[in-house]
């Protein structure tokens, strides 16, 4: 089945062919069209859903528990955030960075090192 990404869009209000975009949103990457004549934008349907499902998960508070493992603590990812990371095979054995933002506030990043180091 080909994707609409790969189709010609046509702009509803002037008639112009649109043209492709790459758009940033929260920091997450939307392909869409963009006419350049009356600057109307369209989001691709998949992407659109997506950034949906993100959107519904970012701002809700998970309560988890914070687990002594040995000499180290361990807190559960809930599968609702793994799921929507949609690496759920991978993050199993991997490293992620953990940092401080701000006081009493951590964050796990994925995706933003390489692996090899």
């Amino acid at each position: 089945m080909s994707d609409i990404f790969n189709e010609r869009v046509m702009c509803s209000k002037c008639g112009k062919e649109m043209t492709k975009r790459v758009f940033e949103r929260d920091g997450f990457k939307l392909r869409g069209w963009q006419c350049e004549c009356c600057g109307k934008r369209i989001l691709h349907p998949a992407d659109e859903e997506k950034y949906k499902d993100f959107k519904r998960i970012k701002n809700k508070i998970f309560k988890v528990k914070l687990r002594m493992v040995g000499n180290s603590y361990a807190v559960s990812i809930p599968k609702e955030v793994i799921s929507f990371m949609r690496e759920q095979e991978r993050l199993a054995s991997r490293i992620v960075k953990l940092c401080i933002e701000e006081a009493k506030k951590l964050a796990l990043i994925f995706n933003e090192f390489d692996e090899a180091k």
